[in-house]
């Protein structure tokens, strides 16, 4: 790539005046709040370098920037740009890794209210951090009253024992196969003729008490094969001379990068509270420079174009958005449930999320188009209250399990997304 060439700046700008006084003066009638926005930008660009130079002093630096913000493309291109422009009059020259004596990893991210920039600095042994921040600008068209999405619930199966997980097999009008976790067994199913059909139970053993409110996890393998966690306990399928479920006592962390999260290759996996119902937050791998995140019940991940924004459903009754770089809690009265569907709607990854009422428990969906969640459904009602919600295998829906109040059943829907036209 062709390096820019700063000494003939000056020439090129002043043969430009004429032009540049025109388009000035046309942008302060017409794109007055973008110039302002700009004008915002490259002052923090020119603050951070002098924070950098400061560290550094006049020399060489191998430069990279990352996006962990709302952002464009465009306006993080013209980030760096600026950014690279400030170092280069304060006699800091960008210059490829090898040729640096200073590295500088800069991370663009913020928070409800405002852009945090932070550059990470390496001199020799030496790690140094420079930290500038601006408020953000109000962005118009993130809340509104229409909802562009339709939720479906599909019913897959009932039965009296808590229901903890369904994973569907296989989908197809003649051959349909799901399996069912419980505290007692995983028990697979066979659809015919409009009628569920049990192939195989293959129970549960364990030596440890399960808690008052027990949970689990079905997660399955290419082979179809299943592995079931659950609290204190996880099961692998066997084949031998006959097919059964290898339990054993365990405290090993449960993967939470099924449906969504598994689409986009994500290995993150974190510690459940045997004895309680939730998950401590002590996250492996680490998510950036977090190697825990609040305590929480469920967690969803949205793949972006440089990053991964986590979303976790905090015991403290907040949502936390985790970037790696950041953590912004968002306060929207939501339930202790959520799920990632991919979708053709919107950014393309669609939040759900449950809700509490008197009567029955509900689930809406949000859009995450940056930072700030935009409610794009209206309620639907589930029929009971939700026992569980995760993303389902193909990440192209999400599992749901209800309690009946009256009938005290436990009931499991699949939920998918519809657009609206």
């Amino acid at each position: 790539m062709r390096e820019a060439i700063y000494n003939s700046r000056s020439l090129q700008i002043a043969n430009l005046q004429p032009l540049r006084h025109l388009v000035i003066c046309l942008s302060v009638f017409f794109f007055l709040p973008v110039l302002l926005q700009a004008d915002d930008l490259a002052g923090n660009e020119q603050q951070l370098a002098r924070k950098i130079a400061a560290i550094v002093g006049p020399g060489a630096v191998a430069l990279t920037v990352e996006n962990h913000s709302s952002l464009t493309a465009k306006e993080t291109e013209t980030v760096g740009n600026g950014l690279r422009a400030s170092l280069e009059s304060l006699s800091v020259h960008v210059v490829a890794e090898d040729q640096a004596a200073a590295s500088v990893s800069v991370m663009l991210s913020e928070n409800p209210q405002s852009y945090v920039w932070a550059a990470m600095i390496r001199v020799g042994s030496d790690a140094n951090a420079a930290l500038v921040s601006m408020p953000r600008p109000e962005r118009s068209g993130l809340k509104s009253d229409s909802f562009a999405v339709t939720l479906r619930k599909t019913p897959l199966w009932e039965q009296v024992e808590p229901i903890l997980d369904v994973a569907v097999l296989q989908e197809a009008p003649e051959s349909a196969e799901i399996a069912v976790l419980d505290t007692g067994a995983v028990t697979f199913y066979v659809r015919r003729t409009n009628q569920w059909v049990t192939e195989q139970r293959l129970p549960i053993s364990h030596t440890r008490p399960w808690p008052r409110d027990p949970r689990g996890r079905l997660l399955v393998a290419r082979d179809r094969t299943v592995e079931a966690f659950l609290p204190g306990a996880r099961c692998g399928m066997t084949r031998q001379s006959v097919l059964a479920l290898d339990c054993r006592n365990s405290d090993d962390p449960w993967p939470i990068s099924g449906g969504a999260n598994a689409s986009a290759g994500l290995p993150q996996s974190t510690f459940y509270t045997a004895k309680r119902n939730f998950f401590t937050g002590d996250v492996t791998p680490h998510i950036g420079k977090f190697a825990t995140v609040p305590k929480f019940y469920s967690a969803a991940a949205i793949p972006r174009a440089s990053y991964t924004l986590w979303l976790f459903s905090g015991t403290d009754g907040l949502l936390h958005m985790v970037d790696g770089i950041s953590d912004q809690p968002w306060k929207l009265g939501l339930g202790s449930d959520i799920a990632m569907v991919k979708s053709a709607c919107g950014s393309g990854w669609t939040l759900l999320a449950t809700g509490n009422a008197a009567d029955s428990d509900f689930v809406k969906a949000y859009d995450i188009p940056d930072r700030e969640p935009v409610p794009i459904s209206t309620p639907l009602d589930v029929g009971g209250a939700v026992t569980a919600l995760w993303s389902a295998g193909d990440a192209g829906s999400a599992i749901i399990v209800t309690r009946n109040r009256e009938t005290g059943k436990y009931a499991a829907y699949r939920l998918q997304v519809a657009c609206s036209q």
